[in-house]
């Protein structure tokens, strides 16, 4: 089967801007990466973006967009046609070379249990804009079949573990929230949310020193560590003892037990609760894996990722270390996943998403 050319899109629940990718696939194997690029949210649309997400919790109808979150889906649609089309100019891309593009939108509620996720995005106006066909809203049908509608990205992470030899092997993805997926020798899949990821982290920084994240985690390595017993009870909620799959939404967790704490303290507390967390995940794999390859935001905060090594029995690499752009990967997943619905091939499975069988996933409108 011949490979597609797809540019895959992702902004995700740290909400600091759209990574664009190109990837060449038949929708099973690699053939080719292509190019990546990034549009950064300017500190007005993060915050309208801010107010969507605060908005919408306890949504009932995922099709409802009351203000804020008509104003926040224009604002995501035009700032993805803005990347593309960014995208397309610097690398001299012909638009009519690109044969799908892997549209996310911007999740603002996830309920796993109640089936209801919702991502800001107007596909078709992406499809029309761009002149590209676009796949776009691809947890829904997921959902309705009582799957978790998240890990997507698992189905990648196969991918990319097979085009690196490395079986069995983990890859963790540090967003706003942090997710797992084991590829076993035989391929198989087990992948679920962990736990936070950047999102609390960023949240504290934002709101105690208006940074947008602690840099390199040198706020939190200035910290004093947490107490044994206080980390315990915070990993005694019982999300980390449920079975995979599961799935989290990004503000499940709160800073409310950390309150009193100093600011470079509540940070290491933090980084002690995603390192933590991550951990446990551990317990839920079939077997030991051979690594964990680290993607994602998260594994640039180098404080955080010399605690996860501590933690983890198992060598733990960042993506670079076996040839992948760690920055990518989430975009570059999207795009296998267009190439995949284009072609009717699932994208979630019972072990990733607790889907009752392997599904194909989201909606296909050409411009």
């Amino acid at each position: 089967m011949h490979a597609s050319t797809a540019i895959g899109l992702m902004s995700g629940t740290s909400m600091d801007g759209i990574d664009v990718a190109l990837l060449e696939t038949d929708g099973e194997e690699i053939a080719c990466f292509g190019p990546t690029g990034y549009r950064a949210y300017s500190d007005e649309e993060r915050e309208i973006l801010r107010r969507a997400l605060e908005a919408a919790r306890g949504m009932e109808n995922r099709a409802d967009r009351p203000e804020p979150l008509k104003t926040a889906e224009t604002l995501v649609t035009t700032c993805h046609i803005d990347a593309v089309k960014r995208f397309l100019a610097e690398n001299a891309i012909d638009p009519a070379s690109v044969d799908v593009v892997g549209f996310h939108g911007q999740t603002v509620f996830h309920d796993a249990p109640h089936h209801l996720t919702v991502q800001l995005g107007d596909g078709p106006a992406l499809a029309h804009a761009l002149g590209i066909p676009v796949v776009y809203d691809l947890r829904a049908a997921d959902m309705e079949l009582n799957g978790e509608g998240a890990p997507l990205a698992p189905v990648y992470h196969r991918a990319l573990a097979r085009k690196a030899g490395r079986l069995p092997a983990v890859f963790l993805n540090i967003g706003g929230v942090a997710n797992v997926t084991y590829i076993g020798e035989g391929s198989e899949l087990v992948a679920f949310d962990t736990g936070p990821g950047n999102a609390l982290i960023d949240d504290w920084m934002r709101c105690h020193t208006g940074a947008l994240r602690d840099e390199n985690g040198a706020l939190a390595r200035s910290g004093k560590p947490l107490d044994p017993h206080d980390l315990q009870e915070m990993l005694r909620d019982p999300y980390f003892d449920q079975k995979p799959p599961k799935s989290l939404d990004r503000d499940y967790f709160h800073l409310d037990r950390l309150a009193d704490l100093p600011t470079a303290d509540g940070a290491r507390a933090l980084v002690a609760f995603t390192v933590g967390a991550i951990t446990l995940a551990a317990q839920h794999f079939p077997r030991r894996p051979g690594c964990w390859i680290v993607c994602g935001g998260g594994r640039r905060n180098a404080f955080l990722m010399e605690e996860l090594a501590q933690a983890l029995d198992e060598p733990v690499l960042a993506a670079e270390d076996v040839g992948f752009d760690g920055d990518a990967i989430e975009a570059q997943a999207f795009a296998y996943m267009a190439v995949r619905r284009m072609r009717l091939l699932p994208i979630t499975f019972p072990g990733t998403t607790g889907v009752p069988e392997p599904m194909a996933g989201g909606l296909l409108v050409e411009p």
